[in-house]
């Protein structure tokens, strides 16, 4: 069995050069837990109601946390769409985390 090449060898000092740094971690700004009432989604037709969801939750957040930019997590994506796109979650509870930035990160509340 023949091994290919080895991989290449590359100093700190190259990385740095190139911008391929590790980055810090980002600096939350401010963080809070949210119960999202998803009851605007159920007022429409039964096949726009899992899409009216995320965008319930997108103004919620928009209003609440006073940006533009949101990010929702594939973790909060995954849960409104669990049961199909007849039938969201009536209510769904989120820890939303504003970078100095200004960008809002949508994540799934622990111990949900």
């Amino acid at each position: 069995m023949e091994e290919g090449p080895e991989p290449e060898k590359v100093t700190e000092e190259e990385v740095e050069e190139r911008g391929e740094k590790e980055e810090a971690p980002e600096e939350i700004v401010e963080e809070r837990i949210y119960t999202i009432p998803l009851r605007r989604a159920w007022i429409v037709p039964r096949k726009e109601r899992t899409p009216k969801a995320i965008k319930v939750i997108r103004s919620f957040i928009k209003r609440h946390m006073k940006t533009d930019s949101i990010i929702l997590s594939r973790e909060v994506n995954e849960l409104i769409w669990s049961r199909g796109i007849e039938k969201p979650p009536r209510r769904i509870r989120v820890r939303a985390a504003k970078n100095k930035e200004g960008v809002v990160k949508v994540h799934v509340a622990e111990g949900d």
